[in-house]
This record gives C-alpha cells, sequence and structure tokens, in this order.
C-alpha cells in the first residue's frame, strides 16, 4: 500500500503577479513568456518599475503547484523544498499545509536569507513573462529528501527548473535514483525554453535513460526537438518517455504512448492568464492516473483544470472550483 500518489521535489516560491502591458515590458527590459532568474537588485529594480501596482500573492513553484492541484483533486502528495526563516517562509509552508500537502518543512530547520520569490507579469494576450529571484531554495540539496516517502509514492515529480541549480539538480538526481530502485514511477517536465535553451543538460541528466511521463507545451517541444513538425517533435519526444503529454493551447493536447497518439480537446474558454497551465495539467492527470484512470481519461480531466485556470488570474484554482471540476469528471466517467 502506496502512502503517497506523488512525491514532488522543486523550488519553493511565492507568487507576485501583476497585470502589465508590452510596453512596460519593453520598459523594465523583460523577456516575454520566458523565465529570467534575478537576483535580489534587480528584483528591487522591477519593484521599483511596479511601484504602486497591485500584486496577488499566492504559493507557487512549479512543482508546488503540481502537487496542489493533485492534492485539492483528493490525491495524497508529499512536497521536498527549502523556505528561508522569514514572513513569505512562514506564508509557503502554512499554503502547502492548508492544500494538505505533506512536506520536509514541518521536520527540517528553516534557512537564513530570504524565501524565494517570483514576479510574474501578464500581459493583455494572457502570456506569463517570469522574473524569478530564487533566494533560498537556490540551497535546496539532498537534505531535503526523505527517502522512505519517495519508496512509498506511486510517482516521483522531478521540476524542471531545478536543472539551473547544482545542488538542486543533484538532490533530484539522488532522489531519482531512490525512486527507480523502490520502483516508482518517474515523471518531470520541461518547465520552459530558457531551461532547454540554458540548462539543457541538467534537463538531460533528468530524463536519463527515460522517465515515465514527460510533460511540455508545443513551443518548448519546438525548442527542444529542433523543428515545429508535429510528426518529428512527437517521434523524438517518444523516446524520452513511455507516456508524453505535449499540450497546445486551445488545440488541446496530444498523449503519446508508443505507436498510439490520443488527441484530448481542450476547455473552450477565454484565456486571460497562462500561469500554472501546465503544472495544473500536470496535477490533474498525475492524479487521474494513480486513481486507475485510463490516459484518455486523465487527459480529458487535466485539461478541463488547465483550461479553468486559464481562464481566470492566478495560478491556482480554489478548492470550490476543483470540487466542481472533480464533479464534471465524475459525469464524464458515467458517459
Amino acid at each position: 500500500m502506496k502512502t503517497y500518489d506523488l512525491y514532488a521535489i522543486g523550488n519553493a516560491l511565492v507568487d507576485s503577479e501583476y497585470e502589465v502591458t508590452d510596453l512596460q515590458l519593453q520598459t523594465m527590459g523583460v523577456d516575454k513568456r520566458h523565465m529570467t532568474l534575478i537576483d535580489s537588485a534587480r528584483r528591487s529594480e522591477l519593484l521599483s518599475h511596479l511601484n504602486g501596482a497591485t500584486a496577488r500573492r499566492t504559493g507557487g513553484g512549479s512543482a508546488g503547484n503540481t502537487a496542489v492541484a493533485l492534492s485539492q483533486l483528493g490525491g495524497r502528495a508529499f512536497y521536498s523544498c527549502r523556505v528561508a526563516d522569514d514572513e513569505l517562509g512562514a506564508f509557503y509552508a502554512q499554503d502547502l499545509v492548508a492544500n494538505g500537502i505533506t512536506t520536509n518543512l514541518s521536520h527540517a530547520p528553516l534557512t537564513t536569507g530570504q524565501t524565494g520569490s517570483c514576479m510574474v507579469m501578464v500581459t493583455p494576450d494572457a502570456e506569463r513573462s517570469m522574473s524569478t529571484f530564487l533566494g533560498a531554495t537556490a540551497d535546496l540539496d539532498h537534505t531535503a529528501l526523505n527517502e522512505e516517502a519517495i519508496a512509498s509514492s506511486h510517482i516521483y515529480y522531478m521540476e524542471g527548473y531545478l536543472a539551473a541549480s547544482p545542488s538542486g539538480l543533484h538532490a533530484a538526481l539522488q532522489g531519482r535514483q531512490i525512486a527507480k530502485d523502490a520502483g516508482v514511477a518517474l515523471a518531470t517536465t520541461l518547465s520552459d525554453m530558457s531551461m532547454i535553451n540554458f540548462c539543457r543538460a541538467g534537463l538531460d541528466a533528468i530524463i536519463g535513460d527515460g522517465v515515465d511521463y514527460l510533460f511540455c507545451n508545443e513551443e518548448e517541444a519546438q525548442v527542444w526537438c529542433g523543428t515545429q513538425d508535429i510528426a518529428l517533435i512527437c517521434q523524438q519526444l517518444g523516446q524520452l518517455a513511455q507516456t508524453v503529454c505535449l499540450t497546445r493551447g486551445p488545440l488541446g493536447c496530444l498523449v503519446l504512448e508508443g505507436n498510439q497518439k490520443i488527441t484530448a480537446p481542450a476547455l473552450s474558454v477565454k484565456a486571460l492568464d497562462t500561469n500554472g497551465a501546465g503544472d495544473m495539467f500536470a496535477g490533474a492527470f498525475l492524479y487521474a492516473v494513480t486513481q486507475g484512470h485510463s490516459h484518455a481519461q486523465a487527459a480529458w480531466l487535466a485539461n478541463q483544470a488547465a483550461g479553468q485556470v486559464v481562464g481566470q488570474y492566478g495560478n491556482r484554482l480554489t478548492p470550490a472550483d476543483m470540487g466542481s471540476i472533480k464533479n464534471r469528471f465524475g459525469s464524464y466517467l458515467q458517459a
């Protein structure tokens, strides 16, 4: 009997989300649609540009969002991360507990410094551009791992953003080996074009000799494969994982498994904010497969959840929203 459906490791970040114009992005020198790592001086500079702007603050971090999505749907998740002994760290830890996540933070001493944060800037076309100050999560290492929890999980999920952190990557890979030795399924995400362009070696190490589940969007897949030919993309990605989930925005998603290709339609929605959509998709998909549902059923649920988060501002849905989606999923299964 497994204790957890998902064990995730990733960067603990508190998101502050701002609505901005393309001109503001240009003025601030922020690369649109990309995640860029920044230091504290650059963070202060960006904040000065946004002085007076209203920000929505939420718990974030890619793997954290995925674990929360799975938990809100009724799954059991463990999340390894690192925060500092400050107000943001307390906020982040309390948010995990409130969302039913078991975490190493309740047993590990908090670090000095500042908790990581991510400034998410959303333009009117719903695209998100992220400036990330890693702070304490830059020191994430193997001490955050819980070997017993990894071994007693169905799936071990490695956030692709850890490819940018030497200690975080080492921790993810150490956990990967623990999971593999215990027969736990492996999952990861390509995360962002910047990770592919600048941290490809780390992503290659995470994927290793293959994973069970790989998540990416179409733009990331094009950059990874060096082509826009969807047939070639499917062929190349299929060599990396037993199951590949390739999300394509309003076109829905493709689920690739061997020679099989499943197409699942997207939820029809006016896009307001793409922040967290991929994380939500992964969390809902992995929830469904760990509950014994087919990949086609899992993709339907994941598209519903991701579509709903895109149709609002913010990277997560409320428990009530997720409950509604779960009820629709029940009706879909009975149809």
